[in-house]
């Protein structure tokens, strides 16, 4: 589809709260298993290089007019996985009321039914109605859910970590499955969490699957810099979308980490339809079908006929029109120095249908890559492996 980096981020039938009144949203079967292996299935032969899968200890805001709940992400992405060969697995995992042992041996075995495409996004629980439905603590500000979020990605990669490479041995003879000198102790004492180790998981096809963070403010932006491999981001505009990747860059740099070695990311959202005229039209439907009408963000620069209206304050650029013009805008940010570029469809199935009647899909790999291959990042040695680098 693109040189960029592409991904689809598929929250239930669209990021619009009134997707599921189209006749096309399939609403009906969204808590169904076929759904979502339809779906990602689709974008894989579509050609995009990862599936991101929101996910929230909370229901969705509303009442009878949006659809409330969701299937657990992570569940969703390992149904996925035995279908697919190609597409990375994304799935979003809160961590402020979840175990960060438990994170990460799902992700571990996501990455195992996958054959090594899966990621993992950190996100936080900022809800009073989250906290309650634990009952373990009082909500927090931004800078305590993200230094918690912190410390939990510490927790869950030197996990990752815990077992070596070749810690399976498996000699029948002697009966031997691991080689317990190869196994170690994470010993992490944190101000949220104390956790010995190791991991139950073996060390899994990718080492150490991708993390993404959302850089949404300076808390979660301080996180993104330390730990991601995936950076995402929204942006009013071209230009501030590059220049917000330069100032990331230079700040991992300065983090002492490698700037090549961590892809920017711009959410993108969309509605697409075989002219602009129709895809306009959708959306002031959906926005009359909506309680609180959505309105429409700035456009692109070179895109002013199929993308969206005036610039507004807080609202990031978005495309509303053809499958052609999408194209001339992704090549124009790829022309930007932005890295990649996450769809967000307000309609999903509206979007699958308008990209399938346009795109050549694509064949089926013969062996999968994994996603770190797809990102061009090399498969990292336990930290804890004699001559790993400190």
């Amino acid at each position: 589809m693109s040189a960029l980096f592409l991904g689809i981020e598929t929250p239930g039938t669209g990021t619009h709260p009134a997707s599921w009144r189209r006749p096309d949203s399939r609403a009906e079967d969204l808590f169904t298993a076929n759904y979502w292996t339809e779906v990602v299935t689709t974008a894989e032969t579509l050609g995009f290089d990862a599936v991101f899968l929101p996910d929230s200890f909370a229901l969705q805001e509303g009442g009878p007019e949006v659809v409330r709940g969701r299937l657990d992400a992570v569940a969703v992405a390992a149904r996925t996985a035995p279908l697919t060969r190609r597409i990375g697995l994304v799935p979003q995992v809160p961590v402020t009321h979840t175990e960060p042992f438990h994170v990460s041996k799902a992700i571990a075995a996501l990455d195992f039914a996958s054959l090594g495409r899966a990621g993992w996004e950190v996100t936080v629980s900022t809800g009073a109605t989250e906290a309650a439905a634990f009952g373990r603590k009082k909500i927090q500000d931004a800078a305590s859910l993200w230094h918690e979020a912190d410390e939990a990605v510490e927790v869950v990669t030197r996990l990752w970590d815990s077992w070596e490479d070749d810690a399976e041995i498996r000699d029948v003879p002697t009966g031997r499955f691991i080689d317990r000198d190869r196994l170690h102790y994470i010993d992490f004492e944190g101000d949220n969490f104390s956790v010995k180790g190791p991991a139950i998981t073996p060390r899994s096809p990718q080492g150490q699957p991708i993390v993404t963070v959302r850089a949404d403010d300076p808390s979660s932006i301080e996180i993104a810099v330390h730990r991601a491999d995936l950076i995402r981001i929204t942006s009013p505009d071209l230009a501030t979308a590059a220049a917000h990747r330069l100032a990331l860059r230079a700040a991992i740099a300065e983090a002492g980490r490698d700037p090549d070695a961590v892809q920017v990311l711009l959410d993108l959202p969309v509605h697409l339809a075989d002219s602009a005229e129709n895809a306009h039209a959708d959306v002031a439907e959906l926005d009359r079908w909506a309680e609180s009408p959505q309105r429409p963000g700035p456009s692109a620069a070179g895109d002013q006929r199929e993308s969206s209206g005036p610039d507004l304050p807080g609202v990031g650029l978005r495309h509303v029109g053809t499958v052609a013009a999408l194209d001339d805008l992704l090549a124009e940010i790829a022309r930007s120095g932005i890295d990649g570029v996450v769809l967000r469809p307000l309609a999903l199935h509206a979007a699958l249908a308008a990209l399938t009647a346009q795109r050549t899909p694509t064949a089926a790999a013969q062996h999968s890559r994994t996603l770190r291959d797809r990102l061009g990042l090399a498969r990292p040695v336990s930290r804890y492996a004699a001559g790993a680098a400190l």
